[in-house]
């Protein structure tokens, strides 16, 4: 079975055709994501997309530190679409000259919710307009990442009980 995994994994990752980036700005709540070091102790994750005039997206990212009540953490970024990529795919600078992939893999047609991940997958996030999502919409997206060859085993879940 793991060698079926790794033929998936090896093949290229795929993103969703396009994204209209009027209807993906705004507010999004990390619904789970595969532990990062620079999210260590994260609570109540959100992240904040504006399209500027200047043609990329302000970023604005944020947590609460080792508990719902802790510390507001915040790091601002700038994303930058990839061109052929129908919006798909993004590169994300939160230190210059450093970009990260930032690649959409899945997406609501509401826009409820968003997968983002990168080609070498190991990073994800599962993104929702509101603070939880319904259980079998979860286990549905779970089994689709692990279809694309992310190993579904590394998700941790977000807690999201903030008080505000």
């Amino acid at each position: 079975m793991a060698r079926a995994g790794a033929l998936v994994q090896s093949q290229a990752l795929e993103t969703v055709p396009a994204v209209d980036l009027q209807k993906y700005m705004g507010k999004w709540y990390e619904i789970a994501s595969f532990p990062q070091r620079f999210q260590k102790g994260c609570h109540c994750t959100t992240a904040e997309y504006e399209l500027t005039d200047k043609g990329y997206v302000r970023v604005i990212n944020s947590c609460r530190k080792d508990s719902p009540t802790g510390k507001l953490t915040v790091a601002k970024g700038k994303a930058f679409i990839v061109e052929s990529s129908n919006n798909a795919k993004l590169k994300v600078q939160f230190f210059w000259p450093f970009r990260g992939d930032y690649w959409i893999i899945d997406l609501a047609q509401d826009y409820s919710y968003a997968v983002v991940g990168a080609p070498d997958r190991n990073y994800l996030w599962i993104l929702s307009r509101t603070t939880k999502i319904d259980e079998g919409l979860y286990q549905d997206i779970v089994n689709r990442i692990a279809q694309k060859g992310f190993d579904a085993s590394k998700l941790q879940r977000t807690d999201q009980s903030c008080p505000d």
